[in-house]
């Protein structure tokens, strides 16, 4: 090896260590904040979780005890409703992009609209439902609060569902097609199904992005002191009653919040260690 050589070599080797070492500290200061994070978030609200806090609903001003019945299950409700419009808006829609639209005017329009969507602040999109679904009828719903986490949930579910089609191989829908399959069944049987995983991932996605959504609820939803089920009228929901709660002087508001907020990350984290186990692929040996 010449001199020249080894000096590159020396450079080079100066280089991938000074990148590692900055990756290594970005990676350590990232899991630092996020673990200071949960260690906050389980602290102080491990302590407000008990039975009264899923068979009680919200407390008056002032009082104690009280739960978060009623918040729960209009979270559950709207986010349930939310889902099942999404579901297969999104994936009828990406299969479109990916399958049809190639050289379609529409599905340039589709993507630029979905783009738009995506980066749109959440709260832009409260105030539009509030225009069109809360102004016009003169009370606000649970109706409306899920037409709000559909906008932010639909392009979530298109953009993922397009991405994970365009990643299954060519010759798996060549196959198909010299088969004599029509290209709707290759589309929904074929391609579809080898990227149930990551669609998959993609609605997860966008039910922990609307799980913890606040300000569009504040214009739809508003909120319920009271149980009810009744999604055409203001209803109580998680993130609209952590916010108040925690933004309130009283200590056991304050303890409910701390509680709701960690009840919403362990579910977003179990629906996610749920996707990975059952939605995994299985190694065929």
């Amino acid at each position: 090896m010449t001199q020249i050589d080894q000096s590159l070599y020396k450079r080079r080797r100066r280089a991938n260590a000074v990148g590692l070492t900055l990756s290594m500290g970005a990676m350590a200061l990232g899991l630092s904040v996020l673990l200071w994070i949960l260690y906050v978030l389980f602290s102080n609200g491990l302590a407000a979780v008990d039975m009264n806090m899923f068979v009680q609903d919200t407390p008056a001003p002032g009082t104690e005890g009280g739960g978060l019945r009623n918040a729960i299950v209009g979270s559950l409700l709207m986010v349930a409703l939310t889902v099942a419009v999404s579901t297969p808006i999104g994936i009828l829609a990406g299969v479109y992009l990916c399958e049809y639209g190639d050289q379609s005017k529409l599905a340039s329009a589709t993507r630029f609209v979905t783009d738009i969507m995506l980066s749109a602040p959440s709260i832009v999109l409260g105030l539009f439902v509030y225009a069109i679904a809360v102004a016009t009828v003169g009370n606000f719903s649970g109706y409306a609060g899920s037409l709000a986490l559909s906008l932010i949930a639909v392009p979530v579910v298109v953009r993922t569902t397009e991405n994970m089609l365009r990643l299954v191989p060519g010759s798996l829908r060549e196959a198909a097609f010299a088969l004599g399959a029509p290209r709707w069944k290759v589309s929904t049987m074929v391609t579809l199904r080898a990227a149930k995983s990551g669609v998959m991932t993609g609605l997860l996605l966008a039910v922990a992005r609307i799980s913890g959504e606040t300000a569009p609820l504040l214009f739809t939803a508003l909120n319920n002191q009271f149980y009810s089920t009744d999604m055409s009228q203001p209803m109580a929901n998680l993130p609209v009653v952590i916010y108040q709660f925690a933004m309130s002087p009283y200590d056991n508001w304050i303890r409910l919040a701390w509680g709701g907020a960690l009840l919403i990350t362990l579910t977003v984290l179990a629906l996610n260690i749920l996707a990975r186990v059952f939605f995994r692929e299985k190694v065929k040996v």
